[in-house]
């Protein structure tokens, strides 16, 4: 039946169709632009998706759209990109599933919010952090499950920026872990947790554990979502140089091959835009806010020594199309803010162990201190441009290092310093154990302004500790003043800097 027609049908003849089943992992919205949006939804079996969005919350006059088949090739999963959306309006919507082997039995609807891009400027609030479901630390009941999710709903934002570590593919959940305190903390764990992922199966079966907990499906149907990804997608420090010879974890050796899986697995569950095959793209949110979202995990070389005085194969960290992009897309900008959405911190020395020469290895760009090396070249490279270009009021967002933070990057005081003053701000973990602080690399001046992290001689503190963290941004409509605030798990906000736009 041709897609008009089925629809047409669908509407004239809602008494024809069963409704039996459900859609237990519910629904979510993503990469929010102006006019556009992302619906994602998974069905149980082979099915197709049926979405009517309204300006309603009643669902009167409402539009019916088809989506995607949700089928085996696709873990079951759908999407639907809508378009001609009204601008700066509360959009409500129901997905269903019709089942496909019956073309009768049609799901329980499941039902979502959220606003789309404004066109003027306008009062602007997001949220972002990373790191969801590490070390472990899985859905706990006697917790409350993922509680933070419900803190940042409640915050009621336009969207949230998940900045990577989506999962812990690479962390199994066990039914309980003995703190040092000797309490228990209790799992809710499944099959696919009880090992690391290697089939794309189990890949997938990571992202459905997460959509098991109330708090993130409930966030996931009022938050529009960005997402970018890391290294716990696939596993920790993966890089194309990765050798896992050793790890008695892992049947499948081949990093190539758990890459592959794990991509398709993370694009299958990312409320994202599957219009090309890279992950970095550029988030237009209205006349104050772009959102550049970079990939620090698919064009990088083998990590290494990464001290290497020029530019080479071995130095690759964003790649030269994606860091051409970036340049380009910063200079042509024309929103008042332009935030770079960063996997990793820039400035933050991350090891991943030593070399066959017991030099050692570095898992981010930065390195130790002195002159711009290895990695570093492509970010001072980039800061150069920024300045040359004239390009004001960049700001960086982060997460990865497990606690929170926020950087003043001051060429004042930095080994490379062809480049303007910028802030960075790091926050996490959402629900994973918390680590840090760090160790900042001097070369582009980075001074801490302010961290909070486990005190000293303690590490890995579950999230029952409190040490979860997360980042608030506004932006004034009228002022063009763009605000971070730092909270916890609870919600009270730990620091706060206010940022006037430059002309």
């Amino acid at each position: 039946m041709k897609r008009r027609n089925f629809l047409r049908t669908l509407a004239a003849s809602p008494a024809l169709l069963h409704a039996r089943s459900t859609v237990p992992y519910g629904v979510q919205t993503g990469d929010v632009i102006p006019g556009r949006a992302i619906i994602w939804s998974r069905a149980e079996s082979p099915s197709r998706m049926i979405v009517d969005w309204s300006q309603h919350q009643d669902m009167r006059n409402s539009r019916r759209m088809q989506g995607l088949d949700a089928l085996p090739s696709t873990g079951l999963t759908a999407r639907l990109d809508l378009r001609d959306l009204p601008l700066n309006a509360q959009i409500h919507y129901q997905v269903r599933f019709l089942d496909l082997r019956d073309n009768r039995t049609l799901s329980e609807p499941v039902n979502g919010t959220f606003r789309t891009a404004p066109t003027r400027p306008s009062n602007i609030r997001f949220l972002w952090s990373g790191d969801t479901a590490g070390q472990g630390y899985g859905i706990n009941p006697d917790f409350g499950g993922m509680r933070i999710y419900e803190t940042m709903r409640r915050l009621n934002p336009d969207f949230f920026l998940h900045s990577g570590d989506t999962i812990y593919a690479d962390n199994p959940i066990p039914a309980e872990i003995r703190l040092p305190s000797g309490d228990i903390w209790r799992n809710i764990t499944t099959e696919v947790k009880s090992k690391v992922a290697e089939t794309l199966d189990e890949f997938r079966g990571n992202y459905l554990y997460n959509l098991m907990d109330e708090h993130v499906r409930r966030f996931n149907s009022e938050v529009p979502q960005i997402w970018q990804w890391d290294d716990h997608e696939v596993t920790n420090n993966w890089s194309p140089g990765k050798d896992l010879a050793t790890d008695q974890r892992y049947a499948e050796k081949n990093i190539a091959a758990l890459v592959t899986r794990a991509r398709q697995a993370f694009l299958e569950h990312a409320p994202i835009r599957l219009n090309s095959n890279r992950l970095y793209r550029r988030i237009p949110y209205g006349p104050l806010l772009d959102i550049f979202v970079i990939d620090m995990r698919s064009y990088r070389a083998a990590n290494s020594y990464n001290l290497q005085p020029a530019e080479s194969p071995e130095t690759l960290f964003l790649g030269r199309p994606q860091l051409q992009w970036l340049r380009q897309g910063l200079k042509n900008s024309r929103a008042l803010w332009k935030v770079i959405a960063s996997d990793m911190p820039i400035g933050l020395i991350v090891g991943d162990g030593g070399d066959s020469r017991n030099r050692p290895r570095f898992e981010n760009c930065a390195n130790s201190n002195g002159p711009a090396l290895g990695r570093e070249l492509e970010i001072a490279s980039l800061l150069k441009s920024l300045k040359q270009d004239r390009v004001r009021n960049t700001v960086w967002l982060t997460a990865d290092v497990h606690y929170t933070a926020a950087h003043f990057y001051d060429p004042a005081k930095a080994q490379f310093t062809e480049f303007d003053p910028f802030w960075e701000f790091i926050s996490g973990p959402l629900h994973a154990g918390t680590f840090g602080p760090g160790t900042l690399d001097n070369t582009f001046g980075p001074q801490v302004i302010f961290q909070k992290a486990p005190p000293k001689g303690q590490s890995n503190l579950p999230p029952s500790a409190g040490l979860q963290f997360f980042g608030e941004v506004t932006i004034d409509g009228k002022s063009g003043a763009l605000e971070v605030i730092l909270r916890d798990l609870a919600g009270d906000a730990l620091f706060r800097k206010s940022l006037d736009p430059a002309p």
